[in-house]
């Protein structure tokens, strides 16, 4: 899931749109309960369809929701899922926090648990290098889910790869290879690029030290390369790649939140911040955000005052003149105009109301 797939979901619109949202598990025995659940959501989906349409009008859908349930591999779960489904869309989203068990038909799909997702969780690529073949993984928190669209996983068809190298007198074999081994991740970096585009979020490469070489040549994300895993991971699931790849992360993550509380330490001191929730909404929607640091489960469900830009708080988050959560909102709009974000262990910001922003003047 990236910054892509939200904005494509949410810009879908026309009825029936049939959301369903529940807990799920990552382990067995409780993750076996999560098929008949599943089951169930969309049996009642379907029941309050063909209450609503005649049932060959509405059966493509229907059609469409059973192939999407029978699609999902239970065995990967993480601790929400998330289906999505009208005439002509399906997908469905896994999601690192419990949510609630909903099925919603509405006009337009519910997508404030993914953007939840995007704003709240620690999220970053791998990119595991290799001739057969290269693989892209997304990491969120602990976990690696692997990309498998855009090229991804990318073979090695070259020669020396799984053609052969030219040969005959004279030829310098070992030019060849490198040449060809240039050119391959020359295509991984394009390929890259339309994740990148989409999410430009940190990298971790893994490789034996002649791919981290031939790749460090020619891509250009090396600014975002933050770790590097040395050694041949061809045959490494995802899910043990992982346990290689969390402390990395682990490492990176404090050393960002140290930076941050530096950054803000000498913002305080120059008068470059604000700290108050409505003043942060509305620095953030005039672009004046450089870095937003908030903590990692600050949410805030409220009302906008749309002539003076302030915020209210809001006990009922379902109420249709209440924004889910303002917090969302702001990293929208802060990353949306080129800041960044850091999120910060619940209490690190005590002294600034869970959130400071970071003025760029």
């Amino acid at each position: 899931m990236n910054r892509h797939d939200v904005h494509l979901v949410q810009q879908i619109v026309g009825y029936p749109c049939v959301s369903i949202t529940l807990p799920t598990h990552r382990i067995a025995p409780e993750n076996r309960q999560d098929p008949v659940r599943v089951k169930n959501l969309v049996r009642e989906a379907a029941n309050r369809l063909t209450e609503e349409f005649p049932k060959r009008e509405i059966e493509p859908l229907l059609l469409r929701l059973e192939k999407l349930a029978d699609s999902i591999d239970y065995n990967v779960l993480l601790d929400g899922l998330v289906l999505y489904a009208n005439q002509d869309f399906s997908q469905s989203f896994m999601l690192p926090f419990s949510i609630p068990e909903r099925v919603i038909v509405d006009d337009t799909f519910l997508t404030r648990d993914l953007v939840h997702a995007l704003n709240h969780s620690i999220r970053y690529w791998v990119l595991s290098l290799s001739e057969k073949p290269t693989r892209l993984y997304e990491g969120v928190g602990n976990h690696l889910v692997e990309i498998q669209s855009e090229g991804f996983p990318m073979e090695h068809v070259m020669p020396c790869g799984s053609k052969s190298l030219p040969g005959g007198k004279g030829i310098n074999k070992s030019a060849y290879r490198d040449e060809y081994h240039r050119k391959f991740f020359r295509q991984v970096d394009a390929a890259l690029k339309t994740f990148m585009d989409a999410d430009r979020l940190p990298l971790i490469v893994v490789g034996v030290d002649r791919y981290h070489a031939f790749f460090n040549e020619v891509t250009r994300y090396s600014d975002l390369i933050f770790g590097q895993i040395t050694g041949n991971h061809d045959k490494t699931s995802a899910f043990e790649l992982s346990k290689l790849v969390w402390p990395l992360v682990e490492t990176w993550l404090a050393e960002q939140q140290q930076q941050a509380l530096g950054e803000l330490g000498k913002a305080v001191s120059d008068r470059k911040v604000a700290t108050e929730i409505s003043d942060v909404w509305r620095k953030a929607v005039g672009g004046l955000g450089h870095h937003l640091l908030v903590e990692e489960n600050f949410e805030y469900p409220a009302r906008l005052d749309e002539e003076s830009q302030n915020l209210t708080p809001a006990e009922d988050v379902t109420a249709p003149d209440v924004i889910d959560d303002a917090v969302d909102e702001i990293i929208e709009f802060v990353i949306s105009m080129g800041g960044k974000v850091t999120f910060l262990k619940d209490g690190q910001l005590e002294d600034h109301q869970r959130m400071a922003l970071i003025l760029r003047y």
